[in-house]
């Protein structure tokens, strides 16, 4: 479930990735979409890793406490 100012959903995710695969510039893409090239990147770099499975949140706690 997405917060109310989140920018991109998974399916805006997937958007940008199929945008940025079809050739256009990440640059391009990313002021398309209200987003900065970095995150552009970001979400662009585990879905060439995992597949669509990379382009679902993810918890932000720690996996390990020391």
């Amino acid at each position: 479930m997405a917060h109310r100012n989140a920018r991109l959903t998974v399916f805006g995710r997937r958007l940008l990735v199929e945008r940025v695969c079809s050739g256009r510039p990440v640059a391009h893409v990313a002021a398309e979409m209200s987003t900065s090239r970095a995150t552009a990147r970001k979400w662009i770099r585990p879905w060439r890793a995992e597949g669509d499975a990379g382009l679902h949140d993810r918890p932000s706690r720690p996996r390990t406490r020391p």
